[in-house]
């Protein structure tokens, strides 16, 4: 198994356990090189996942952390269950309950009420979140015993499907933009539905591109790394960048956007584009007006 800075560039799509917060994650992956003696490169994840969350975690390496930015504007998938009846200071299994109704509503009751949590809504964050009021995280002020008081946000439910019910409980899968806190959703559907409610599983099925069939877990992720296996972990760099276009280039064109400099006078109709020589991607560069310039440089050819 090659272990230079090509081999160690790209995604593993993480398989998160519950327990585990996002930066366990990352820290988990680079004990697993450390203790294998391989390299350990830049790592970071793309979006974080709620320590009672399960489910895809993006985990950048090497280069693609360049891209781990890109993970946080990207759409994100979920399967969660509301549990009617409690409403809980976390809006989690975790919380205390802080509200509690009789009313359950019918299975057709709560499909009724889905179109009204589809498309562009508004939605308040929960008050135990990582958001920062006056310099302070939320989550830290309402552990304190302090009123958190957070804006109002602007988010789009893509989709969102019933798939099972209990007579206490409904489940859904969904597909959100970013900035949508499901525990909030949860919350705002029971209310709707003249109830109570908070999250009792919550699993992340998609991030951007990633998918969970394309997930592992940490203990496969170990054996695949003991065993000098890691690239079947392994997703290459432009995994990340599936729905950017190709742009074919020179020798002469990725050397000069590896020094950072413009292309001037290129055809490439106006975009973002994946700028490679042969199989190595170069850059993500935009085009605009006959000129590409670089929105971020890989360091992957060899010299």
């Amino acid at each position: 198994m090659r272990t230079d800075a090509t081999a160690l560039s790209g995604w593993i799509i993480l398989d998160k356990p519950l327990g585990l917060t996002s930066a366990q994650g990352v820290a988990a992956i680079k004990r697993l090189l450390r203790t294998a003696g391989l390299p350990v490169p830049r790592i970071g994840h793309g979006g974080t996942l709620d320590p009672l969350a399960t489910g895809v975690l993006p985990i950048a390496l090497g280069e693609a952390t360049k891209l781990a930015g890109r993970m946080l504007d990207a759409a994100k998938g979920y399967d969660f269950t509301v549990q009617f009846g409690r409403q809980t200071s976390t809006l989690d299994a975790e919380g205390e309950v802080v509200a509690t109704s009789d009313e359950r509503p019918s299975p057709e009751q709560i499909a009724a009420i889905l179109p009204h949590f589809t498309g562009p809504i508004d939605q308040v964050p929960p008050a135990y979140s990582a958001l920062k009021v006056d310099g302070k995280r939320a989550y830290a002020l309402a552990r304190a015993g302090e009123a958190v008081s957070l804006a109002t946000r602007h988010i789009t439910v893509h989709r969102l499907d019933l798939i099972a019910t209990t007579p206490d409980s409904a489940s859904f899968a969904c597909l959100v933009s970013k900035g949508t806190y499901i525990r909030s959703l949860a919350r705002d559907i029971a209310i709707a539905l003249g109830s109570v409610g908070h999250v009792t599983r919550l699993r992340r099925t998609r991030s951007g591109p990633f998918r969970l069939d394309q997930a592992i877990s940490l203990d496969k992720m170990a054996e695949l790394v003991q065993g000098r296996h890691l690239e079947q972990g392994l997703l290459p760099l432009t995994a990340g960048l599936d729905d950017i276009p190709a742009l074919a280039i020179t020798p002469d064109e990725a050397a000069a956007l590896m020094q950072g400099r413009r292309l001037p006078g290129h055809p490439a109709s106006n975009g973002t584009y994946l700028a490679s020589l042969g199989s190595v991607p170069v850059a993500l560069v935009e085009a605009h007006s006959g000129e590409v310039r670089v929105l971020r440089g890989f360091n992957l050819l060899k010299e």
